[in-house]
């Protein structure tokens, strides 16, 4: 047997036969693989496919819950009626007309404080505040005894100062939010730019290039990236895109929102190409935050004489004479010492 079997082996023909069986079944297993795994796949995608039917309507079930609970407790919240009790106490004094005019609307944009309740919270600031610091004031100078030795005119005319401090206080607020906001968009504005100029000239729409940028810039600005996807809602509900761009500038304040406004404005009037608009903008932006850097740095030393005539000039002085003003003192005791001899 085992002769046969070494003949066998070494027999070419029954080699070549064992080489054409295993490709056959090669090939016949190559041609059925695709069959029954493609049954197991369709099984695999039903079964993934029925998961996500069942995850989309249980998260649907649990949204609705939570937005009626959220409406059940908004409508009893002791806020929403704040809110509407202050509006109609704006409205019966008619505070808007009194104490707002278009530069108190510009601000509050400016400062982030968009919508009718944010105006009807600083007109009722506004007047109440006054009444508030008037207070305090007389009650630190009558009850407290402040201003003790000053005269009785002197004591009401810091009462009233209180009292007109307090009435701009929001104003100073307001005002100072809406710096630092400007602030914030200015320095991360060139570098929307420069991603806005990429999304345009990779071919993307300027919506999509507006929501895309809000998405990286939120990062480093978020205020900036607040008003992109404020820019962005406009440009898809107003019936004028001009408008839209208008609102950018009207709520940053800022003269380089300005001038992209105007050159989007101009590119959807007349169709010229934004990417070339976009780049020159982009360099100019980023020169002029160059030249701010530029300029606090030349206004540093200035600021910082008198910090060194302060605190490092005695100190060095004292490093200096000390040791002359102690071999001194050592000379003159000797001197003395001698001439009491």
């Amino acid at each position: 047997m085992i002769n046969t079997f070494t003949k066998a082996i070494h027999d070419p023909a029954f080699i070549f036969a064992v080489l054409v069986a295993v490709s056959i079944f090669g090939t016949i297993v190559t041609l059925l693989m695709p069959v029954f795994s493609g049954s197991t796949l369709k099984s695999r995608m039903k079964s993934v496919a029925l998961e996500r039917d069942q995850i989309r309507t249980r998260e649907r079930a649990r949204l609705a819950t939570e937005s009626d609970s959220k409406r059940k407790s908004s409508s009893n919240s002791l806020r929403r009626v704040e809110r509407e009790g202050i509006r109609q106490f704006v409205e019966r004094l008619d505070l808007q007309r009194a104490l707002a005019d278009e530069k108190t609307a510009g601000a509050l944009r400016i400062a982030g404080f968009r919508g009718q309740n944010a105006l009807n919270i600083f007109l009722a600031a506004r007047f109440g505040l006054p009444f508030l610091t008037l207070g305090i004031a007389a009650l630190w100078i009558f009850a407290m005894g402040g201003l003790a030795h000053q005269n009785t005119f002197v004591r009401m005319a810091a009462c009233f100062a209180g009292a007109y401090v307090g009435f701009y206080l929001p104003n100073l607020y307001v005002k100072n939010a809406g710096t630092k906001r400007q602030t914030a968009i200015q320095a991360a504005w060139p570098d929307a730019l420069d991603l806005l100029l990429i999304c345009v000239e990779s071919g993307m729409s300027i919506e999509a290039a507006f929501k895309k940028v809000s998405e990286e810039i939120g990062v480093q600005s978020a205020e900036l990236a607040e008003e992109l996807v404020l820019t962005n809602a406009e440009l898809s509900f107003l019936s004028e895109r001009r408008q839209a761009y208008e609102n950018l500038a009207l709520r940053t304040g800022l003269e380089t929102v300005k001038s992209v406004v105007q050159a989007l404005t101009q590119s959807e009037r007349y169709g010229t190409s934004i990417g070339g608009a976009l780049r020159v903008l982009s360099d100019e932006s980023r020169e002029m935050r160059l030249m701010a850097a530029e300029k606090k740095a030349a206004a540093l030393p200035p600021k910082l004489t008198v910090p060194m005539i302060v605190f490092l000039l005695p100190v060095l002085f004292c490093v200096i004479l000390g040791p002359a003003i102690i071999q001194i003192n050592a000379q003159g005791g000797i001197f003395g010492h001698a001439t009491a001899k």
